[in-house]
């Protein structure tokens, strides 16, 4: 007998549901069956099964041995507290807070729950000192100043410890605080990549530039609209590498956002990359005169050309045309590297040629390697890599080291990356403030900024914002304006039902996109607000592979071609990534952006692609992006400012809420977490 049938052997005893068993075994890991055997509690280790559940399973499996104050059951309950709240984010929980809510469970001594739980392993204590600091205390009074109060936080052993780690790895780098250049001859080397580029900077991002050539920790802020600043940007700071023979590493958390810093990069260079060039030229050939007409009169034609669907899709176009006065755009903005977001390409000649560059080859092994060296090792110009990629070259022998969109890592990962930093880099994090935390535990780089103890600049593009980066800034600033997009930057589909808004999806990514634009529908991200439900992700998928890649998914699920989203980590991949499964031979092949292919042997590791929701899409950013909101689903700030900011050149927002985004863009404002790493910080 199996181990998972061992496992489901167990649940069936305790009258828990055998399909549970491949998920516990994935938890509990060898010696799964013999552990819940001992221990029905356990099951609270599944975000699914509620401390009622596991009661009633414990005391079937049980009898009279099941009592309410078993040290079993008080530590299940105290780390079933604690991962609901790093499912939120938090990376710890204040020591009175904890026992609050653990009592609510009915325990009737939530201290010896909290004592059971770090005496099984299953939460650690950790303790910081009150940040408040006595600054009334008058010294004039011949007394003595009160010492700060000590306060305990407990947290899961991997996300406290991870916390410490990010902290203690920082303060390494912020301990080691020498310059890679002295101010002026960074100046100078800014200025002088500037000419050779041919290519202009504002004063803040110069500033912001030698910043972190001076600091050993720095925080870049950016908006939604300076993605060609950040690139000019890191070409300055490549100068800077290359002058001091110092080396540069430069990441982003997934393939397909290091794919846009590339293609942003290739801009400024004014090279074409060559990454996609045939792809885009099938997309912008495939689309005829389509790029001169909005999306509203795409849809319109894609019903006519579909008698089955012509009423419907007559009456789709109608309704966009009828509410939306933002028209359907192409990000053509960008494309003139000189004109930075100004300038008008109309000719299918310039779409072909921006598509054409909007997914670069990915850099070779050789080439990850060279930019991180020193000396001789120093190649140019900087590309991007994935932030697993980089991480797999550990350690790191560059002086610079960049990651790009760095509101979407947590305290784990971002530990991960500061352990790898030689003791005498700079590490540098650009990162949108107005973006939604990471989907894994911790607020780094709010926590880092808030501490004081690293720098924080601003690079700044002083060019008006395109009509996306309009839309975003709104978002913001707490509405969610109608936004002129003369270039056809951006859509607003209503929808009057979740139904609706799925049939709108699936025309939008196989139809309008494709054909008014010339973005190929495996260049389209969906975007959803949630998971589940008649308009979430999953049931976005669904329709999606019926149209796009239909078949019986005879391989765990999934077919040969079919889109799919990396959930774990493993070589060459990580969490967000997206690609196309290519293969089934011992283990799926999936083709990533670029072109590169990595070999997933658990199959655990895989969902369906087509559709993600924030936190998934988070760090990744796409060509084109359809934002869905379902009727009935809150909606926060943060995550609608996240959604339309993975686009690059078009975003499509399918709404459903009937007033609910504007609701939740104006009333639902970021939510703060509770993270120890300003403690940590200041506390050296």
């Amino acid at each position: 007998m199996s181990e998972a049938e061992q496992v489901s052997a167990v649940l069936d005893r305790m009258g828990a549901p055998g399909a549970l068993a491949p998920r516990l075994l994935g938890v509990l890991g060898p010696g799964a069956a013999a552990a819940l055997d001992a221990n029905p509690w356990l099951l609270l280790r599944l975000p699914q099964v509620t401390p009622e559940q596991a009661d009633f399973c414990a005391r079937r499996h049980l009898g009279e041995a099941a009592r309410p104050g078993d040290p079993r059951r008080l530590a299940a309950l105290t780390g079933h507290v604690l991962r609901m709240s790093a499912a939120r984010g938090h990376t710890v929980v204040e020591e009175k807070k904890l026992a609050s809510v653990v009592g609510g469970f009915g325990v009737a001594d939530p201290a010896a729950a909290l004592e059971a739980a770090v005496a099984d392993g299953s939460a650690v204590v950790l303790e910081s000192t009150d940040e408040d600091d006595d600054e009334d205390f008058d010294f004039s009074e011949g007394g003595v100043p009160d010492l700060p109060d000590t306060e305990l936080f407990y947290a899961l052993p991997e996300v406290g410890h991870a916390e410490q780690r990010l902290g203690e790895q920082l303060l390494r780098l912020i301990g080691g605080n020498e310059p890679i250049m002295d101010s002026m001859t960074a100046g100078e080397t800014v200025d002088a990549a500037v000419e050779q580029g041919g290519f202009t900077i504002s004063e803040r991002t110069r500033e912001a530039v030698v910043t972190a050539t001076l600091r050993p920790v720095t925080v870049l802020r950016h908006g939604p609209g300076d993605a060609a600043e950040i690139a000019r940007a890191l070409v300055c700071l490549d100068a800077i590498a290359t002058d001091s023979q110092v080396g540069i590493a430069v990441a982003a958390p997934t393939a397909q956002a290091a794919a846009a810093v590339n293609a942003d990069l290739a801009r400024v260079r004014g090279e074409r990359a060559v990454g996609a060039g045939s792809e885009g030229a099938r997309a912008s050939g495939g689309a005829g005169g389509a790029p001169e007409a909005g999306i509203a009169e795409e849809i319109r034609g894609a019903g006519e050309d579909e008698a089955a669907r012509g009423d419907e899709v007559a009456a789709a176009a109608s309704d966009e045309q009828g509410t939306s006065r933002t028209p359907v755009a192409s990000e053509a903005q960008e494309t003139p590297l000189t004109q930075g977001a100004s300038g008008e390409q109309g000719s299918e000649e310039a779409d072909e040629a921006r598509e054409n560059r909007e997914q670069p080859e990915q850099p070779s092994q050789q080439t990850q390697q060279g930019q991180e060296g020193v000396g001789e090792d120093v190649q140019s110009p900087v590309r991007a890599v994935s932030l697993p990629a980089l991480l797999a070259q550990a350690p790191l022998k560059a002086g610079l080291v960049v990651l790009c969109e760095a509101m979407s890592v947590g305290a784990a990962r971002a530990a991960e990356l500061a352990s790898v930093c030689a003791d005498d880099a700079h590490l540098v994090l650009l990162a949108d403030p107005n973006q939604a935390p990471s989907a894994t535990p911790g607020q780094v780089v709010v926590d880092i900024a808030a501490s004081r103890t690293a720098h924080v600049a601003e690079v700044a593009d002083d060019d008006e914002p395109g009509p996306i980066a309009e839309l975003a800034a709104g978002v913001a600033s707490g509405g969610v304006p109608e936004v002129e997009a003369p270039g056809r930057e951006v859509v607003r589909v209503p929808a009057a039902s979740a139904e609706e808004a799925v049939h709108r999806v699936v025309q939008l990514v196989t139809d309008s996109i494709p054909r008014a634009l010339g973005i190929g529908a495996e260049h389209v991200q969906v975007v959803t607000a949630r998971e589940d439900g008649p308009a979430g992700a999953r049931a976005v998928n669904a329709a999606c592979k019926e149209r796009l890649n239909p078949g019986p998914g005879a391989h765990g699920g999934f077919d040969v071609g079919d889109r799919v989203l990396f959930t774990a980590e493993g070589p060459g991949y990580g969490p967000g990534d997206t690609g196309h499964l290519r293969e089934v031979d011992g283990g799926a092949v999936v083709e990533l952006v670029g072109g590169g292919r990595v070999k997933v042997t658990d199959p655990a590791a895989l969902r369906p692609g087509w559709a993600v929701t924030v936190a998934a899409a988070h760090g990744g950013r796409w060509p084109a992006v359809v934002a869905v909101f379902p009727p009935e689903v809150p909606v926060s700030r943060p995550q609608a400012y996240t959604a339309l900011t993975r686009a690059t050149r078009h975003v499509s927002l399918v709404d459903a809420t009937g007033g609910g985004l504007e609701t939740g863009v104006r009333e639902n404002a970021a939510k703060e977490r509770t993270t120890r790493l300003v403690r940590i910080l200041r506390e050296g």
